[in-house]
């Protein structure tokens, strides 16, 4: 539709050609994007293999246990951090949307070993730079998607920052998690949005079909060979 609406500006703006341009602006249809897939355990194990320094590991987990977007963990501060009850409240999320989430054991440990070596600095901001001439100063969205990319390299995978939050949300949805909690710690404002995010090697959805399934043999509902 997009491509069949520039033909007609470009007869009438470059060739001149007097016409009624028949694609109207509300009519375009909008096509949304594919969600990047999520990782498989074995993947996720070959990433944090390469991973070196505790700055990075913490990152990467908040990423992965939290379901945090790559500019929420850019923006974390220390005052909106509770360790007694494990959790951090993401002020002004996407959408101007504060949430809470909870960190796992393994989170919690890689970001307490993080902040034991962390430099000390007048930085609000939780994660640093740690060399060159911005050593010190709080480290970019650009700057924690580059190291990313680093180890995605050197792990010989595809994945990005958003691939751990999709695969977080798939990991809670196949150990039983129900939508509206995914819904919550995700921070989406429609469950549409959540389902979209687990709709890709749902457990759940397997274990549920041969759950049912079985319940129905049992009852002899629609069995053939049932008397």
């Amino acid at each position: 539709m997009n491509r069949i609406s520039q033909f007609y500006h470009y007869l009438h703006e470059e060739e001149g050609v007097a016409l009624v341009h028949p694609v109207r602006t509300n009519h375009l249809l909008k096509m949304s994007r594919p969600l990047p897939r999520h990782l498989r355990d074995e993947q996720v194990e070959d990433f944090f293999k390469v991973v070196k320094g505790c700055r990075d590991k913490a990152m990467f987990m908040l990423m992965l246990r939290c379901g945090l977007r790559v500019e929420e963990v850019a923006n974390l501060s220390l005052r909106v951090m509770d360790f007694k009850q494990r959790k951090i409240l993401i002020e002004d999320g996407k959408g101007s949307k504060d949430r809470v989430v909870y960190m796992s054991n393994d989170a919690l440990q890689a970001l307490a070993a993080y902040l034991k070596v962390r430099a000390s600095s007048k930085a609000r901001k939780v994660f640093l730079v740690e060399k060159g001439l911005c050593m010190g100063h709080p480290i970019s969205i650009r700057g924690i998607q580059k190291r990313m990319e680093y180890y995605a390299r050197k792990a010989s995978l595809r994945v990005s920052c958003h691939h751990f939050r999709h695969t977080m949300a798939t990991q809670l949805l196949n150990a039983d998690a129900e939508l509206v909690t995914i819904q919550d710690l995700l921070g989406h404002c429609n469950v549409k949005t959540t389902q979209r995010y687990c709709r890709i090697s749902n457990l759940k959805v397997q274990r549920d079909y041969f759950k049912a399934m079985e319940v129905i043999r049992q009852r002899g509902v629609g069995n053939p060979n049932s008397p």
